[in-house]
């Protein structure tokens, strides 16, 4: 079977579904499927990126992620010209011209094709920017609510995001398909990889330290990280924050401003996007994630740092907090400095037995939730079901 995957961007600094597009693919080669990519990014820029599978660049000026629209007059010629060279298209991303372009291209090939949301339906956004949410409301009527009803599958990554995504619009009629989502664990040495983190940032050797990692972006409360962290941890100089991921909105001289306000300015270490031994190195010295994101479909971060045995601080707006809290590996609470400051505190009065024990209970949730080996046969399965209900509608009409 070969596929088509239609998104956005492939940059890794636009986000999460890059990510778990590159674990997706990892899954259709151990199925003998072949896949490509198409992204709004300029040729240029695919060019110097490194993904694992053919990629094409659409674009035609600035790359599309970032909320950038992404509309480009190259796209829909030639997904045209190549759409039929593939068994199953899957759109990723609902509010960028890739998928307009995508549904375009596709009306009357006979095509089938799925549709991934990635939390865009989250009703977290029609609460938080009213405004923009009418606006979105004309183009669900205009456009979004069709594709959305003729998809083959619309994929959600848990099953509350699942359930969130119905309370955004009306009329809503979906296939409903909640895709496992899973990831890799560390593929270096942990103790050495925590090494390599040191050597890079020889200052937090001897800290205790409360690491938050993805993008810089309001969305994931940073800010309230921030405060809550002034409020409990920073009393105790041990204490570290660091914070890790690229600054894609330019937010961060503001948070800055607010560390410098609350007096823990050089409390917080900045370490910028991290990769690869780097990134897992982060999470093998660190004691804690922490998370308080106002709105998260699935968090792959969350699930690599349950990998490497770190327990979790997290909101109940990133939606795999019921799987964390049922295994025992993470706090949880609200996505507000109160509910942050009492997830902090509470870890804090943890003994070190405790500590110990939720490290073992966040690997074993880990391997039980969102072990990619463990994951990929269902996702196989909902992918390839989807390919054949396509071709059997296809036949029908004929």
């Amino acid at each position: 079977m070969r596929i088509l995957h239609i998104l956005p961007s492939i940059d890794p600094a636009s986000g999460g579904p890059v990510e778990g597009l590159r674990q997706i693919c990892s899954i259709y080669r151990m199925g003998g499927h072949e896949v490509e990519v198409a992204s709004m990014d300029p040729p240029e820029l695919v060019s110097k990126l490194e993904f694992p599978v053919t990629a094409f660049g659409l674009g035609s000026g600035e790359r599309s992620g970032n909320g950038r629209y992404g509309y480009s007059p190259r796209a829909v010629p030639w997904l045209k010209t190549n759409l039929a060279r593939f068994d199953l298209v899957v759109i990723n991303a609902i509010w960028q011209y890739n998928a307009v372009a995508a549904y375009r291209a596709l009306a009357g090939s006979g095509i089938p094709y799925a549709v991934f949301t990635h939390g865009m339906l989250d009703p977290y956004f029609k609460q938080r920017f009213p405004l923009k949410h009418l606006k979105k409301v004309v183009y669900w009527h205009l456009f979004l609510r069709r594709m959305l009803r003729d998809a083959r599958g619309v994929m959600f990554t848990c099953e509350e995001e699942k359930l969130l995504a119905r309370q955004s619009f009306r009329p809503y009629q979906v296939r409903e398909q909640v895709i496992p989502y899973g990831t890799f664990g560390p593929d270096c040495e942990l103790s050495e990889a925590s090494e390599e983190f040191m050597t890079r940032w020889p200052q937090l050797r001897g800290k205790r330290l409360a690491i938050t990692m993805g993008r810089i972006h309001p969305k994931k409360a940073t800010d309230v990280l921030i405060e809550a962290f002034a409020a409990t941890l920073a009393r105790d100089p041990a204490w570290q924050l660091v914070i890790a991921g690229p600054d894609q909105v330019g937010w961060r001289k503001e948070l800055e401003v607010i560390a410098e306000r609350l007096g823990i300015g050089d409390r917080i270490t900045w370490t910028g996007m991290l990769k690869g031994s780097r990134k897992w190195g982060a999470f093998a010295a660190a004691e804690v994630f922490v998370l308080p994101s106002h709105q998260e479909n699935f968090g792959i971060v969350v699930a690599e740092a349950l990998a490497c045995g770190l327990p979790v601080i997290l909101s109940k707006r990133v939606n795999i907090w019921r799987e964390i809290e049922n295994c025992g590996a993470g706090v949880i609470d609200e996505d507000t400095v109160e509910g942050t400051v009492a997830s902090l505190r509470h870890w804090v009065e943890l003994t070190s037995a405790e500590i110990a024990g939720m490290r073992v209970q966040a690997k074993q949730c880990f391997e039980a939730n969102f072990n990619f080996e463990r994951t990929s046969k269902r996702v196989l399965e909902i992918i390839e079901g989807m390919a054949v209900r396509g071709r059997d509608a296809e036949q029908e009409l004929k």
